[in-house]
């Protein structure tokens, strides 16, 4: 199939409409047979749930066009697992996991001519997303939903290289103790926006929120999850009910392990000790591992000795590994690859 003529080195971050996405809808306690569909617009009654009461949950993922030419999905069994334990969450009915991989699949193959080449540093990025469509006006789970898988190519997060961020510590608290924090939902992004453009009008590139309870441990930022590195070269993410499971993070968690011999340990990390660790990244789907180069601590930086020029040794290594599986240059564990063509 023909790509469709954008240049793409220098498409950017940013929505593009496709030809195809997936919808199905939930009715009468079963969810119907799906299908693709050519219309991006989405009509809905005004006392819909999700304008009323928040319940929407969602996912993101890639595809690529690996160095053999096969395009490809990573690990997209972890995001159908991680949605349906989101719904269960917000008391959402839960899309099953095969008809979720189908879905994917099947928008994918749909919109191939989308698909970035292999070597342009972009790629397809995917979103399945379900809300509650039906009407309710008492505060509880709305009767009616639609799940639905929408794709847009998109360029490298970090045009021109990853280079390090800095980050300011956040008076304010992301997610409630024991509140919905683990759950990718619209509404814990919704939470942090107004942080996010404070630290943003500081000049800040992220926040780093602590736990909501005693203020003392890092847990995350807005949208990804902090790695850090010690001085022994070992690999420490923090621990916590409130954190979102990071897909990024559990794969890199087992390349540093499996693959480069790195000792991985999840604890609590307490906001003292950053000044301890020699390297911190944070991860997601859309940047995979971004460094940080600084943390400012209420005017008290916290600098890490890799820099503000590139990434630190460690998480180079841990993201040119990651990167090397996804885009087929490295053997994969077994069933982290999905080949859709």
């Amino acid at each position: 199939m023909e790509k469709k003529n954008l240049d793409w080195e220098n498409i950017g971050f940013v929505y593009r409409e496709t030809d195809k996405r997936y919808v199905s809808h939930y009715k009468d306690g079963q969810w119907d047979e799906g299908a693709l569909i050519s219309d991006s617009n989405i009509v809905l009654n005004e006392c819909a749930g999700i304008f009323q009461y928040c319940q929407e949950v969602f996912e993101g993922l890639k595809a690529y066009t690996t160095e053999d030419g096969s395009i490809v999905t990573f690990r997209p069994d972890q995001n159908a697992e991680r949605m349906m334990n989101s719904a269960v969450g917000l008391e959402m009915p839960a899309f099953p996991k095969e008809r979720f991989l189908d879905a994917v699949d099947q928008v994918v193959r749909a919109n191939e001519a989308w698909v970035p080449p292999y070597g342009s540093g972009a790629s397809l990025y995917i979103r399945p997303y379900m809300f509650a469509s039906g009407s309710v006006i008492g505060v509880k789970p709305a009767d009616e939903y639609q799940f639905r898988v929408l794709c847009t190519p998109v360029g490298p997060y970090f045009k021109g290289g990853a280079k390090p961020i800095s980050i300011c510590v956040s008076d304010f608290d992301r997610a409630a103790p024991r509140g919905t924090g683990h759950i990718k939902a619209g509404l814990n992004y919704a939470m942090s926006m107004h942080a996010g453009m404070e630290a943003h009008r500081k000049g800040f590139d992220e926040n780093m929120f602590l736990d909501p309870g005693s203020r003392r441990y890092v847990e995350e930022t807005g949208g990804a999850n902090f790695l850090f590195v010690t001085k022994d070269g070992e690999v420490v993410t923090p621990k916590s009910d409130s954190i979102l499971p990071s897909i990024t993070r559990r794969s890199l968690i087992y390349v540093a392990e499996h693959y480069l011999g790195i000792k991985v340990t999840e604890r609590p990390v307490e906001l003292a000790e950053l000044g301890d660790f020699t390297e911190c990244g944070v991860c997601g789907t859309a940047a995979v591992v971004s460094p940080v180069g600084k943390v400012v601590d209420h005017g008290k930086e916290i600098c890490f000795p890799s820099g503000m020029e590139k990434m630190g040794p460690v998480i180079q290594k841990l993201y040119d590994t990651l990167t090397g599986i996804q885009m087929g240059r490295i053997e994969a564990p077994e069933g982290w690859i999905r080949k859709i063509k």
